[in-house]
């Protein structure tokens, strides 16, 4: 039997929403995968290792204990006063740091319902924000969710594509409401300095804008962790920190994520996630605070995650700098390449056009720049094991040399 046609048109809240690229990518590599193709897939945005066994254990534990029922919307008080703790010892590291309790944290399903929650409760129809760009995708869909206006600022490949005050201004108007920061920055691997960190912050104090400073791959840096927002800000009072456990812990599937805000923009937070997916998951949040709380035992696994994540770097980058007519931007951080593709500035989404010939003719996935408003560039991500990291980026270097 048939079924019967729809007519369904989009409401205007989501016409304009376009799909995750890098979702997309996954789901075509595995795709492919499934139908017997040997696809090496550089698309993926989460590490390939397994979470650490302390962490599986406190789960298990939690489970048989009863973690199994709904908990207050903004996360268990423990896990909140972890965060807070770690956070204060961030802030306290400034002159006149203060301690940041766990009123002002809220919990949440993974730190990407965490930037939805501050841009619905902060942005609205007539606000722009700016978006250092490229920048990770989902940034300009929350942006136009909350029916603000993303407006994306190009830093130059020279300067590894991070923005700075002069060229946020030009982009700066009456109705600038907000700037999203992300470092280290989810494509290009770049890493701010602590002075060019403090220096946009002083730009949107000084223009009274909100800062989100999203903070997921901090720990995933090659020289010492990554500076804060916390660590510089002169003020937290117009400052989201995004963080979570997806990355540094390799705890993607765990979903749970958290911002740290001032008090009144907290409860709001709390308020709408309160109608939307409520609290997060009881025993994800168990592992969390096991995450945060567990000592030595796991920041020695983060430790060796980022030494591995950089040998692949390094194995990676040995391999292009044979290859001079390959511009890469060289990676601070995360576990990305940024690739300039071949063609770019003659061939229309030149880097749509590659990742698309690199996934169909030479089995190896990654996420076309256009995903990041950079339509000459492609990401690749070395979040896979050293051999084939290898194997794939020789694969994309005939490809180039084929072009």
């Amino acid at each position: 039997m048939t079924p019967p046609e729809t007519s369904f048109v989009p409401s205007a809240n989501i016409a304009q929403l376009k799909e995750s690229a890098t979702i997309a990518v996954s789901q075509r590599a595995k795709a492919l995968r499934a139908a017997g193709r040997a696809i090496i897939d550089l698309g993926a945005g989460e590490p390939d290792f397994d979470t650490p066994a302390l962490i599986r254990k406190a789960a298990q534990d939690a489970i048989d204990n009863g973690a199994t029922r709904y908990t207050a919307t903004e996360g268990i008080l423990p896990l909140r006063t972890a965060i807070a703790e770690r956070a204060s010892a961030l802030r306290q590291r400034t002159a006149g740091g203060e301690t940041i309790t766990p009123a002002e944290v809220v919990v949440s399903s993974g730190s990407k319902q965490s930037l939805y929650n501050a841009c619905m409760a902060l942005f609205g129809p007539g606000d722009e924000v700016l978006i250092p760009t490229p920048s990770w995708t989902s940034y300009y869909e929350m942006v136009s969710l909350a029916r603000a206006t993303a407006v994306p600022v190009h830093g130059k490949p020279e300067c590894g594509f991070k923005v700075t005050p002069a060229e946020l201004a030009t982009s700066t108007t009456a109705r600038t409401r907000g700037l999203m920061l992300n470092s280290p920055v989810n494509p290009t691997g770049s890493v701010y300095s602590r002075d060019e960190l403090s220096a946009l912050l002083g730009f949107a104090r000084e223009r009274g804008l909100w800062v989100i400073s999203d903070e997921i791959y901090r720990r995933i840096c090659y020289d010492g962790e990554a500076v804060s927002s916390l660590d510089v800000a002169e003020s937290r009072d117009r400052l989201v920190v995004v963080d979570g456990v997806a990355k540094a812990y390799a705890m993607t599937g765990w979903r749970i994520g958290w911002t740290i805000s001032v008090v009144p923009l907290a409860k709001a937070m709390t308020a709408f996630q309160s109608h939307t997916t409520f609290n997060p998951a009881a025993v994800s949040q168990a592992a969390a605070l096991a995450a945060l709380t567990g000592g030595a035992a796991v920041d020695a696994t983060v430790t060796a995650m980022v030494g591995e994540f950089r040998a692949r770097r390094d194995a990676a980058m040995a391999l292009l700098a044979g290859e001079p007519s390959i511009q890469v931007n060289p990676p601070k951080g995360t576990f990305y390449l940024f690739l300039r593709a071949p063609g770019a500035g003659i061939v229309p989404e030149a880097g749509t056009a590659f990742a698309r010939r690199l996934l169909e003719a030479h089995d190896v996935a990654v996420v076309p720049g256009a995903a990041f408003r950079t339509p000459d560039w492609i990401r690749v991500s070395y979040a896979a094991e050293i051999g084939q990291v290898e194997s794939a980026v020789r694969r994309i270097i005939a490809a180039y040399r084929s072009a």
